[in-house]
């Protein structure tokens, strides 16, 4: 089966390089627009399945492409951002005036670092990795039942949990991930193939080449 996953349109706290975390923000104009861009290029595939995350800004993008697409879309918490306790709502500057010790921690501690009220990076990545798994796993037995073999699943999430599963399909250390570039509605595609994930499409953006021109987004950057 192929997994295509999306992030979530630009939010306000994106453009104000805010933590959102598991907390929300609309989106942006701009990120309106993404929505119904990746929609309609989402309309010109054959795909089965919709599941997104159930937070705010998800829930509005892929609300927009089940308009577009004309698809029912089933909402999953598992699927939410990385919850980032304290730090949500803050700039890192804000960060480091308002919990100095703890944001001190997170930067020498990094992916192992449990944010007070929060999760760790490797808690989220683990989450993501779990939930992606196991919406393959019932695809890939619907497809045995039903004898049907070209199954595509859509998924929209975010930033973090998307970058996670880029870095166990590829192998590649935690942290390694800021090395490649991930924009708000963009288009990744993954095949799962014998309980083995394979990437085939990585931050595809063609589809948003009429809008604005693309912020850059890191997913371990505390803004997602």
């Amino acid at each position: 089966m192929k997994l295509v996953i999306v992030r979530h349109g630009e939010t306000e706290w994106n453009v104000q390089n805010k933590a959102m975390g598991q907390l929300d923000s609309p989106l942006t104009p701009k990120g309106i627009q993404q929505a119904y861009a990746i929609g309609d290029r989402l309309r010109r595939i054959s795909f089965t399945t919709f599941y997104s995350s159930d937070l705010g800004r998800a829930v509005q993008t892929a609300n927009i492409i089940a308009e577009v697409c004309g698809k029912k879309v089933i909402f999953d918490s598992e699927l939410r951002e990385w919850n980032m306790g304290i730090f949500q709502g803050l700039t890192v500057l804000e960060m480091h005036k308002k919990f100095p010790q703890e944001r001190q921690d997170y930067e020498r501690i990094g992916f192992e670092y449990v944010i007070p009220q929060g999760e760790s990076l490797r808690q989220c990545r683990d989450r993501g990795f779990r939930v992606l798994n196991a919406i393959a796993k019932r695809c890939c037995e619907a497809q045995i039942a039903e004898r049907h073999l070209d199954e595509t699943v859509v998924v929209v999430t975010h930033g973090c949990v998307l970058m996670g599963f880029f870095e166990m399909v590829l192998g590649l250390p935690p942290g390694n991930s800021w090395r490649f570039q991930l924009h708000n509605g963009n288009f990744c595609t993954f095949e799962y193939v014998n309980g083995r994930w394979s990437l085939i499409v990585w931050n595809d953006v063609s589809h948003l080449e009429n809008i604005e021109t693309f912020s850059k987004d890191s997913a371990i950057s505390l803004r997602n």
